[in-house]
């Protein structure tokens, strides 16, 4: 069996939310305004969320990179 993600929207705050695994963590800013990174206390990425997600349609696609801080 892989590994589960869950995805998270809610239409009414218009936010979606990929968690890549269920731990403890913080969200920290991006270059995107628009995009937080989830990341653990070793600063291993953990999920993503995108605030005002009906909005982007009318931008440019979006593309952000989220980087792990902690080394293996």
């Amino acid at each position: 069996m892989g590994k589960e993600i869950k995805i998270w929207y809610d239409k009414e705050g218009d936010y979606l939310e990929v968690l890549f695994e269920k731990k403890a963590g913080y969200f920290k800013e991006t270059e995107n305004d628009a995009v937080m990174e989830k990341v653990d206390t070793k600063g291993n990425v953990i999920g993503f969320s995108i605030l005002k997600v009906s909005a982007l349609k009318q931008e440019r696609p979006l593309s952000v990179s989220l980087k792990n801080l902690a080394v293996a």
